[in-house]
């Protein structure tokens, strides 16, 4: 089309030069205003992130007018963003024609990529080859040849931007590298396959054309031939008919860095597009001179900036610190660069044409400005702006006084969480002090978001949005492999070839809610499929078949404790009830039944869509093959109900379908491993695009990036460790740009450099800085990164520190530096110190704990302050009750009283199957085998059999094997030698049980089957009646008339020849309450090896003791009585506090009650604390004196026997 424009829109590239990005965009918006394009007509943007996107458009947005000239409408409309990459293609497509140039390249990175992986094995049998073909050795999973082929293609992908000149050699057969210079050198012969391969690559692409019509072969669409091509056509392409669907205009912004390549195209662009420029330069001075490498630029005169005033024309290596800023000398080069390479497209008379019309609009083509000097951070940025030396900036400065001035700080911390943690605290304060200051304005930056995220979310997600110490926050640059809920749940899914499917795992799924639809699984449903799942007794792995493929060998085709084996529990259960002890090998559930049995169907449904899936992705498929069964896959998953669920889901199918066609296009149909698709795949759903969340009204979290410093009125760098910033990078060896370095190259060393620096000029009012300084482990010293000791050093040289204004402190760096204690509740946070020392928090849970620490007073033992009301009892109190509340009155307040429930250190996972038996275990099985012999022998003495003979003793040897057997068959013990080891260890104890009892089955050959003794008692307290109502049954009476209550106890009563008083008070309550209202029973308790018997008392003693244990009771509800079973029994032995210490407290190889018993731990963390409440002495002799006083008699008539 022919160009019509006004003046106001000639085409042409501008410059424009400013050392703050709001002078540019300011000048942009006044621009766009004062000379708009037609109203159907879109602005076009290049941008390198979104977050300078973001910015852009708030500032186009703002309804406020900042600045009023602006004129600001308060909406953002017909704008385009675009990444200079896809803008350029378009631009290639837009010139040369849609049927010449395709949507995307076969030379891009994607499809490279599976080329490259068609073509290496193809390549192999060449002697040029050698070094590949020794890499690939070894290589049954094709991963080393999929990793290999990746870092080729961006290679390649590099060269094409940065290396045309090689690529164009290398396609006329030339197997030379040309230097910066445009001299030929010939290729190393170790690296001779580089030139071949990309050769390859050409000739590939030409056998596998695109759908799209091709020029011929000759023409190959790699990106440095296209863009030849473009070159040659734009040139012969008169300037008046502007090709269509080229802007009109085109604004670009915020970038740091451009290839030549790409500057060449914006070139040839300007001849049909008015091109605006905006270069945030540090310097208005002209300082490419001043950093290293300088020999590389372009000799040309420089045309745009000036020579600072009293500076050589030559500028030496010994005049350089004279004349140049420091920090610019050594962080600039990056920017250094791309301004010389844009100096070489200045052009002045350009400059003149436009110099009117901004005048018109009070702005200038160069709109550098003085940030200020009022702070240490303006003074600093003004010191770069105007290239002064430290001989220069010294005498200018006025001393720093830190108690007024705090633009600049660094905090030296122990870890990455406390950084984080102090950054809180820091912001709280800035936010308090700056009533104009918004969390907005607060941008915080990291080397590796995904390194910090966690602590992020656990320090700044702790707080309520209603919280006093609440601060909105926000994470960008997350990938989405860690972030999406629904992509970590295809991530699991794909790994399930080799995954043991444990009960955690397997049920972290129903976290997802795309998929708890998908199965129509109520969040309800996951306590129960929990209990379900516990008393199934499964563990891991789907079937037998899973194991074995895992490398395991399963016993049987089932697996026991597999899912399989869990599942016909549940689903016999479900079908049996009550009525089935087994069938088919099978022991069904007992605890499924009723209405809550509907869902198990989904469970199960669940289930085997995971067995379908393990199977289907176990096989090795060709790409097209791959497409169909993850297509598939994620239908049979994932129900998406939400717009962001539904988004994913649209992006994972987006993706493989890309990666499929990418394949097809590429000619690879080679069958692949699922490793290596998986890989590929969620690498491409975890990548980050323009579209990343960003600016969002709230603190914004972000990695350190290129073209990202944006200024805020506070930037925090966090993690400015040695090591970790710059970001250390491997060149590749075979990397030839690493030998012949070019102005423009990109590297991340020096990108990081650049990055700090502008950082450092993004802020407006504070920059906080901080470092892991001490190891976390012995508190040795750590450096920060050699650029924040390079700032430092700057700092300390060119400022001094006012004379006596801050005492203690002699150097600036000092003043500035901020070293914080290890933890968060240190002491020092809560005191006043002379001289100050900066710290402070505001974490005022920590302050009671920083008073007791730093309290020279012993800690109170009860750490519950306040007493609770009076327990109102609305059921009597039963002996369970209270014998629980004898063994732990800890554990009875916590529970009864506060409904607070502790889990132990060392909770058995449920994913591992148990191999043994925990001493808990053992004792419940114990117990459970008691209790099934004694409902035997009361059945067979129901018949008339009133005492026992050996066949009943056989008898019962032989049930408790039936029984074992059984219980190990539910999955409670393992099949095999383990589990058989466990159960005869077991058995054996209780063999060693039945003489015995079969003994005491003689002398008390009767039980007591009619009513069941009924106890009844109360005693006043308080104004209340306290009652407790119980009864017992299983008396035995012998001939005579006489009562005995038998215990059979599956703990050993003695220890090194001691009875335990703490397992015989399990029955001391029963044998209480039995011992009312004149009743003479004995309580006889009985276990594998030894017995003891529990006399008669009168019934006034008895309930004497009885009340005392309800006294205790009424005080234990209202605040933990300080009374402990195995440390009250150690004192009263013998009154010796030593030994009750270590009783509750323990030894190096043994832990003691008081550290074993979470409780016990919460309520009194030491014996110190438990003894110093003042009454732990009265409640230990007074609950425990009588027992251990009858203890006491059985020993002493025991020695007189023996």
């Amino acid at each position: 089309m022919i160009d019509t424009s006004p003046p106001s829109h000639q085409p042409g590239l501008l410059l424009i030069h400013s050392n703050r990005l709001e002078a540019l965009r300011d000048l942009l918006l006044a621009w766009m205003d004062r000379y708009p394009l037609e109203p159907l007509e879109n602005e076009v943007f290049l941008v390198q992130s979104n977050g300078m996107a973001q910015w852009l458009k708030m500032a186009m947005a703002d309804a406020s007018g900042d600045p009023p000239d602006a004129k600001a409408s308060g909406i953002a409309a017909a704008l385009s963003f675009s990444l200079p990459s896809r803008f350029l293609w378009q631009v290639y497509r837009a010139v040369l024609g849609p049927l010449d140039v395709p949507e995307s390249s076969p030379f891009d990175k994607p499809e490279l990529l599976w080329r490259l992986m068609k073509l290496l094995p193809l390549c192999l049998d060449q002697p040029l080859y050698e070094p590949i073909r020794r890499f690939l050795s070894d290589d049954q999973d094709l991963r080393k040849r999929y990793q290999l082929a990746e870092r080729l293609a961006d290679l390649f992908d590099q060269y094409q931007v940065y290396r045309s000149d090689w690529l164009e050699a290398w396609a006329r057969g030339s197997n030379s590298l040309i230097t910066h210079q445009g001299h030929e050198r010939p290729l190393p012969e170790p690296a001779l396959w580089q030139p071949s391969l990309w050769r390859s690559l050409l000739l590939d692409v030409a056998e596998y054309p695109l759908t799209e019509p091709l020029n011929p072969p000759k023409d190959v669409l790699s990106r440095a031939s296209v863009h030849a091509r473009f070159i040659d056509k734009a040139r012969g392409w008169g300037s008046l008919e502007r090709p269509p669907r080229l802007p009109r205009r085109l604004m670009i912004f915020g970038l740091s860095s451009l290839p030549r390549q790409s500057l060449e195209v914006l070139e040839v662009l300007s001849k049909w597009t008015q091109i605006f420029v905006s270069i945030q330069n540090p310097s208005e001075h002209y300082w490419s001179d001043i950093v290293a490498d300088r020999e590389l630029l372009n000799p040309r005169r420089h045309q745009r900036q000036s020579r600072k005033a009293n500076r050589p024309e030559i500028l030496s290596e010994e005049l350089l610190h004279l004349h140049a800023h420091p920090l610019l000398a050594a962080w600039g080069r990056q920017g250094r660069d791309f301004i010389a390479l844009l100096d070489e497209l200045d052009d002045p008379a350009l400059r003149g044409q436009y110099q009117p019309l901004l005048q018109g609009l009070n702005r200038r083509i160069d709109c550098f400005e003085s940030p200020g000097t009022a702070t240490l951070l303006q003074q600093l940025q003004d010191d770069i702006r105007d290239l002064r030396p430290l001989s220069e900036s010294k005498p200018l400065w006025p001393a720093c006084d830190p108690r007024q001035d705090h633009s600049i700080r660094f905090h030296v911390a122990h870890g990455p969480l406390r950084e984080v943690e102090i950054l809180h605290d820091q912001l709280l304060a800035l936010l308090n002090e700056v009533s104009s200051l918004r969390p907005r304005d607060i941008m915080v930056m990291v080397p590796d978001i995904e390194a910090f995220a966690p602590h992020i979310q656990a320090v700044f997600g702790l707080h309520d949005p209603g919280s006093e110490r609440a601060i909105p926050f926000t994470l960008a640059d997350q990938n989405r492999r860690t972030s999406d809920p629904l992509i970590k749940a295809l991530e699991k899914l794909l790994n399930l070839p080799n995954a043991r499917l444990g009960v955690s795992e397997v049920l972290d799924f129903l976290d997802v809610v795309a998929l708890r639809q998908r199965f129509r699984i109520k969040p309800s449903d996951i306590p129960l499929y929990h209990r379900w799942i516990h008393n199934a007794h499964i563990r891991w792995g789907l079937h037998g078949a899973h194991r074995t493929a895992l490398g395991l060998l399963s016993e049987d085709a089932v697996g026991q404790n597999t899912w399989l084996f869990g599942c016909r529990r549940l689903l016999l259960g479900y079908a049996t009830g009550d009525s089935v002890d087994e069938w088919q090998g099978i022991i069904p559930s007992d605890d499924i039944g009723g209405l809550e049995a509907s869902s198990l169907g989904p469970l199960i449904e669940f289930l085997d869509q995971l067995e379908k899936a393990w199977s289907a992705l176990s096989e090795v498929r060709s790409p097209d093959e791959w497409a169909l069964t993850l297509n598939a896959l994620i239908e049979d998953f994932f129900d998406p109900t939400g717009t962001d669920d539904g988004l994913t889901v649209l992006e994972m199918e987006r993706q493989l379908e890309d990666w499929r066609v990418t394949c097809e296009r590429s000619g690879y149909q080679e069958p692949l491993p699922l490793s290596i698709v998986k890989d590929h795949w969620l690498a491409a759903l975890g990548g980050q695009g323009l579209s990343q969340g960003y600016l969002a009204g709230a603190v914004t979290f972000a990695t350190l990036m290129p073209m990202r410093a944006i200024p805020f009125e506070v930037v925090c760098l966090l993690g400015m460790n040695d090591g970790d910033y710059p970001r250390p990078r491997n060149t590749l060896d075979f990397d030839l740009m690493a030998h012949d370095v070019r102005p423009g190259d990109r590297s991340r060393r020096e990108d990081d450099r650049y990055l700090f620096l502008e950082a450092l000029l993004a802020a407006r009012r504070h920059l906080h800085i901080s470092w892991v300084g001490h190891s976390i482990n012995d508190h040795t010293e750590r450096p920060p990164s050699v650029l924040v000791g390079q700032l430092r050093d700057h700092l300390e040289a060119g400022w001094s520190l006012a004379n006596d204004v801050v005492p203690g402190f002699k150097q600036l760096m000092e003043a500035l530096t901020t070293v914080h204690p290890l933890q968060p509740f240190s002491p020092r946070y809560f005191k006043r110190l002379d001289p100050p020392s900066g710290l402070f928090s505001f974490a005022h849970e920590w302050i009671s704990s920083a008073d007791e620490r730093d309290s020279q007073e012993p800690p109170r033992g009860n750490p519950i302050e306040q007493r609770l009301p009076p327990p109102v009892l609305d059921e009597p109190l039963t002996l369970r009750a209270i014998t629980a509340f004898l063994q732990c009155p800890a554990k009875t307040f916590f529970q009864e009283a506060l409904a607070i429930f502790f889990h132990g250190d060392e909770e058995p996972s449920e994913d591992v199957e148990p191999f043994t038996l925990s001493p808990l275990d053992r004792w419940s099985l114990g117990e459970a085998l008691i209790q099934h012999q004694r409902g035997f022998i009361k059945n067979i003495e129901s018949q008339g059999i009133d005492s026992p003979s050996n066949g009943l003793m056989a008898s019962l040897n032989d049930r408790a094997t039936v029984f074992m057997r059984r219980y190990q068959a539910k999955g409670a013990l393992v099949s095999d030698s383990f589990g058989d080891l466990a159960l005869e260890e077991l058995k054996t104890s209780h063999q060693a049980l039945l003489p015995s009892w079969g003994a005491i089955l003689v002398e008390w050959p009767h039980e007591k089957n009619n009513d069941a003794l009924s106890i009844h008692h109360e005693i006043h307290l308080d104004g209340q009646v306290i009652r407790l109502v119980d009864s017992v049954e299983g008396l035995r009476f012998n001939d005579q008339g006489d009562l005995l209550h038998l215990v059979l106890e599956a703990s050993d009563l003695k220890k090194d020849g001691r009875y335990r008083k703490d397992v015989i008070a399990r029955h001391w309550v029963t044998h209480l309450a039995l011992n009312l209202e004149g009743r003479k029973i004995n309580t006889q308790i009985l276990s594998k090896m030894d017995s003891v018997v529990l006399e008669p008392l009168p019934s006034d003693e008895a309930a004497h003791h009885l009340d005392h244990l309800l006294e205790a009771w009424f005080e234990g509800m209202q605040r933990p009585l300080p009374m402990a079973l195995k440390t009250g029994f150690a004192w009263i032995e013998e009154h010796d506090h030593e030994k009750a210490r270590k009783a509750y407290e323990g030894d190096p190889s043994r832990p003691g009650e008081g550290i074993r018993n979470p409780y016990l731990r919460r309520a009194f963390p030491s014996f110190k604390a438990l003894f110093e409440t003042g009454v732990f002495e009265s409640w230990a002799h007074q609950l425990l004196e009588p027992l251990h006083q009858m203890i006491l008699h059985q020993e002493d008539r025991g020695r007189q026997r023996g």
